[in-house]
Protein backbone atom coordinates (compact mmCIF):
# COMPACT_ATOMS: atom_id res chain seq x y z
CA UNK A 1 0.00 0.00 0.00
CA UNK A 2 1.25 3.16 -1.23
CA UNK A 3 1.44 6.10 1.19
CA UNK A 4 -0.23 9.08 1.00
CA UNK A 5 -1.00 12.78 2.30
CA UNK A 6 -3.66 15.33 2.02
CA UNK A 7 -2.95 18.22 1.33
CA UNK A 8 -5.28 21.54 0.52
CA UNK A 9 -6.01 22.00 -3.75
CA UNK A 10 -3.37 23.39 -5.93
CA UNK A 11 -4.14 25.08 -9.31
CA UNK A 12 -1.04 22.48 -10.66
CA UNK A 13 -3.68 20.00 -9.37
CA UNK A 14 -6.67 21.06 -11.63
CA UNK A 15 -5.84 18.19 -14.48
CA UNK A 16 -6.03 15.36 -12.11
CA UNK A 17 -9.41 16.86 -10.14
CA UNK A 18 -11.11 16.93 -12.98
CA UNK A 19 -9.37 13.30 -14.35
CA UNK A 20 -10.79 12.03 -11.16
CA UNK A 21 -14.08 13.34 -11.23
CA UNK A 22 -14.49 12.43 -15.32
CA UNK A 23 -13.61 8.73 -14.73
CA UNK A 24 -15.21 8.43 -11.35
CA UNK A 25 -18.53 9.53 -13.33
CA UNK A 26 -18.23 7.44 -16.34
CA UNK A 27 -17.56 4.19 -13.86
CA UNK A 28 -20.77 4.11 -12.97
CA UNK A 29 -22.40 4.26 -16.62
CA UNK A 30 -22.23 -0.28 -16.59
CA UNK A 31 -24.07 -0.28 -13.67
CA UNK A 32 -26.95 2.39 -15.01
CA UNK A 33 -27.32 0.48 -18.03
CA UNK A 34 -27.95 -3.14 -16.44
CA UNK A 35 -30.32 -1.33 -14.35
CA UNK A 36 -32.24 0.48 -17.47
CA UNK A 37 -32.42 -2.55 -19.39
CA UNK A 38 -34.44 -3.93 -16.33
CA UNK A 39 -37.27 -1.54 -16.25
CA UNK A 40 -40.43 -2.66 -17.44
CA UNK A 41 -40.83 0.35 -19.67
CA UNK A 42 -37.26 -1.05 -21.39
CA UNK A 43 -37.97 -5.02 -21.43
CA UNK A 44 -41.57 -3.72 -22.96
CA UNK A 45 -39.82 -1.80 -25.72
CA UNK A 46 -37.30 -4.39 -26.33
CA UNK A 47 -39.48 -7.46 -26.89
CA UNK A 48 -42.72 -5.40 -28.01
CA UNK A 49 -40.82 -2.92 -30.26
CA UNK A 50 -39.80 -4.92 -32.67
CA UNK A 51 -42.56 -7.58 -32.71
CA UNK A 52 -45.33 -4.61 -33.60
CA UNK A 53 -42.62 -3.70 -36.49
CA UNK A 54 -42.73 -6.97 -37.69
CA UNK A 55 -46.27 -7.53 -37.71
CA UNK A 56 -46.66 -4.31 -39.47
CA UNK A 57 -44.29 -4.54 -42.15
CA UNK A 58 -43.77 -8.09 -42.04
CA UNK A 59 -40.06 -7.59 -42.10
CA UNK A 60 -37.59 -9.28 -39.94
CA UNK A 61 -34.76 -7.45 -41.15
CA UNK A 62 -36.22 -4.87 -39.93
CA UNK A 63 -37.75 -5.82 -36.39
CA UNK A 64 -33.93 -7.20 -36.31
CA UNK A 65 -32.26 -3.79 -36.79
CA UNK A 66 -34.44 -1.72 -34.99
CA UNK A 67 -33.89 -4.67 -31.73
CA UNK A 68 -30.22 -3.88 -32.64
CA UNK A 69 -30.37 -0.13 -32.84
CA UNK A 70 -32.15 0.21 -29.00
CA UNK A 71 -28.93 -0.64 -27.33
CA UNK A 72 -26.43 1.98 -28.34
CA UNK A 73 -29.95 4.30 -27.81
CA UNK A 74 -29.91 2.66 -24.31
CA UNK A 75 -26.02 3.45 -23.72
CA UNK A 76 -26.66 7.11 -24.65
CA UNK A 77 -29.09 7.02 -22.02
CA UNK A 78 -27.41 4.96 -19.50
CA UNK A 79 -24.44 7.84 -19.65
CA UNK A 80 -26.38 11.22 -20.69
CA UNK A 81 -26.66 11.63 -16.72
CA UNK A 82 -23.44 11.15 -15.35
CA UNK A 83 -22.23 13.85 -18.07
CA UNK A 84 -24.53 15.99 -17.32
CA UNK A 85 -23.08 15.93 -13.66
CA UNK A 86 -19.49 16.44 -15.16
CA UNK A 87 -20.60 18.98 -17.38
CA UNK A 88 -22.82 21.20 -14.83
CA UNK A 89 -19.64 20.95 -12.32
CA UNK A 90 -17.28 22.38 -14.66
CA UNK A 91 -19.43 24.89 -15.89
CA UNK A 92 -20.02 25.67 -12.02
CA UNK A 93 -18.16 25.09 -8.66
CA UNK A 94 -15.45 23.71 -10.51
CA UNK A 95 -15.27 25.99 -13.16
CA UNK A 96 -12.33 27.48 -10.90
CA UNK A 97 -11.94 25.58 -8.21
CA UNK A 98 -9.84 28.19 -6.40
CA UNK A 99 -12.26 30.85 -6.34
CA UNK A 100 -15.20 28.84 -5.50
CA UNK A 101 -14.01 26.65 -2.96
CA UNK A 102 -10.08 28.51 -1.18
CA UNK A 103 -11.30 31.95 -1.49
CA UNK A 104 -13.64 32.19 1.74
CA UNK A 105 -12.81 30.80 5.17
CA UNK A 106 -16.09 28.48 5.22
CA UNK A 107 -15.16 26.12 2.55
CA UNK A 108 -11.98 24.39 1.35
CA UNK A 109 -10.71 21.80 -0.99
CA UNK A 110 -8.60 18.62 -0.83
CA UNK A 111 -6.55 16.11 -2.89
CA UNK A 112 -4.79 12.85 -1.38
CA UNK A 113 -1.39 12.81 -3.11
CA UNK A 114 0.36 9.28 -3.33
CA UNK A 115 3.46 8.77 -5.58
CA UNK A 116 3.72 12.12 -6.49
CA UNK A 117 0.09 12.24 -7.70
CA UNK A 118 -3.29 12.77 -7.00
CA UNK A 119 -5.13 10.01 -6.21
CA UNK A 120 -7.81 11.29 -4.73
CA UNK A 121 -10.27 14.61 -3.86
CA UNK A 122 -13.31 16.20 -2.05
CA UNK A 123 -14.61 19.50 -1.55
CA UNK A 124 -16.97 21.27 0.59
CA UNK A 125 -18.51 24.44 0.69
CA UNK A 126 -21.75 26.14 2.77
CA UNK A 127 -25.25 25.44 1.97
CA UNK A 128 -26.46 28.69 1.04
CA UNK A 129 -29.93 28.50 2.79
CA UNK A 130 -31.30 31.51 4.81
CA UNK A 131 -34.39 29.16 6.01
CA UNK A 132 -32.18 26.49 7.91
CA UNK A 133 -31.48 27.15 11.81
CA UNK A 134 -28.22 25.37 11.40
CA UNK A 135 -24.81 26.21 9.83
CA UNK A 136 -24.60 23.43 7.16
CA UNK A 137 -21.50 22.29 5.35
CA UNK A 138 -22.17 20.34 2.08
CA UNK A 139 -19.38 17.62 0.90
CA UNK A 140 -18.82 17.09 -3.16
CA UNK A 141 -17.11 15.90 -5.94
CA UNK A 142 -15.29 13.01 -3.15
CA UNK A 143 -13.28 10.76 -5.70
CA UNK A 144 -10.50 8.42 -5.47
CA UNK A 145 -8.52 6.49 -8.36
CA UNK A 146 -9.42 2.95 -8.93
CA UNK A 147 -6.20 1.93 -8.50
CA UNK A 148 -5.40 3.37 -4.79
CA UNK A 149 -8.82 2.06 -3.32
CA UNK A 150 -9.39 -0.21 -0.34
CA UNK A 151 -6.75 1.95 1.16
CA UNK A 152 -8.41 4.23 3.41
CA UNK A 153 -8.79 7.65 1.24
CA UNK A 154 -11.98 8.09 0.99
CA UNK A 155 -12.54 7.80 4.17
CA UNK A 156 -9.75 10.34 5.54
CA UNK A 157 -10.85 12.74 3.11
CA UNK A 158 -14.58 12.47 4.27
CA UNK A 159 -13.10 12.66 8.26
CA UNK A 160 -11.09 16.12 6.91
CA UNK A 161 -14.35 17.64 6.41
CA UNK A 162 -15.74 16.66 9.34
CA UNK A 163 -13.06 17.95 11.31
CA UNK A 164 -13.12 21.50 9.37
CA UNK A 165 -16.96 21.30 9.51
CA UNK A 166 -16.42 21.03 12.89
CA UNK A 167 -13.19 23.67 13.01
CA UNK A 168 -15.50 25.92 11.46
CA UNK A 169 -18.73 26.05 13.90
CA UNK A 170 -21.03 24.26 11.37
CA UNK A 171 -23.21 21.92 13.04
CA UNK A 172 -23.99 19.83 10.00
CA UNK A 173 -22.34 18.01 6.87
CA UNK A 174 -24.70 17.35 3.89
CA UNK A 175 -24.35 15.05 0.67
CA UNK A 176 -26.21 13.39 -2.28
CA UNK A 177 -24.75 10.76 -4.08
CA UNK A 178 -26.84 8.09 -6.84
CA UNK A 179 -28.30 5.11 -5.23
CA UNK A 180 -25.97 3.40 -8.32
CA UNK A 181 -22.75 4.43 -6.14
CA UNK A 182 -23.01 1.77 -3.47
CA UNK A 183 -19.61 1.26 -2.23
CA UNK A 184 -19.74 5.21 -1.10
CA UNK A 185 -23.58 5.04 0.06
CA UNK A 186 -22.11 1.90 2.67
CA UNK A 187 -18.94 4.41 2.95
CA UNK A 188 -21.23 7.27 4.28
CA UNK A 189 -23.29 5.08 6.47
CA UNK A 190 -20.59 3.33 8.28
CA UNK A 191 -19.06 6.56 9.55
CA UNK A 192 -22.95 7.92 10.69
CA UNK A 193 -24.22 9.88 7.93
CA UNK A 194 -28.12 9.73 8.16
CA UNK A 195 -30.55 9.60 4.84
CA UNK A 196 -32.85 11.68 4.45
CA UNK A 197 -34.36 11.41 1.29
CA UNK A 198 -33.68 10.62 -2.38
CA UNK A 199 -34.77 12.59 -5.44
CA UNK A 200 -34.41 12.90 -9.56
CA UNK A 201 -31.46 15.35 -9.98
CA UNK A 202 -32.88 15.71 -13.75
CA UNK A 203 -35.06 14.52 -16.62
CA UNK A 204 -32.70 12.22 -17.67
CA UNK A 205 -31.87 11.14 -14.45
CA UNK A 206 -35.72 10.09 -13.94
CA UNK A 207 -35.33 8.12 -17.42
CA UNK A 208 -33.17 5.74 -16.05
CA UNK A 209 -34.67 5.58 -12.62
CA UNK A 210 -31.18 6.97 -11.30
CA UNK A 211 -32.46 8.47 -7.70
CA UNK A 212 -29.71 10.87 -6.00
CA UNK A 213 -30.12 10.11 -2.29
CA UNK A 214 -29.53 13.01 0.02
CA UNK A 215 -27.55 12.40 3.60
CA UNK A 216 -26.84 14.12 6.78
CA UNK A 217 -24.01 14.08 9.77
CA UNK A 218 -24.91 15.73 12.80
CA UNK A 219 -21.83 17.02 14.28
CA UNK A 220 -21.72 16.73 18.06
CA UNK A 221 -20.86 20.52 19.75
CA UNK A 222 -17.77 22.24 20.40
CA UNK A 223 -17.50 20.61 24.11
CA UNK A 224 -18.11 16.72 23.13
CA UNK A 225 -14.88 16.31 22.26
CA UNK A 226 -13.11 15.02 18.84
CA UNK A 227 -14.47 13.36 16.05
Amino acid sequence: MAPYHIRKYRESDRKWVVGLLSQGMAEHVPATFRQLLKLPRTLILLLGGPLVLLLVSGSWLLALVFSLSLFPALWFLARKPWNMYVDMALHTDMSDITKSYLSERGSCFWVAESEEKVVGSVGALPVDDPTLREKRLELLHLSVNTEYRRQGIAKALVRTVLQFARDQGYSEVVLDTGTIQLSAMALYESMGFQRTGQYFYSIWARLVALHWVSFIYRLPSAQAGGL
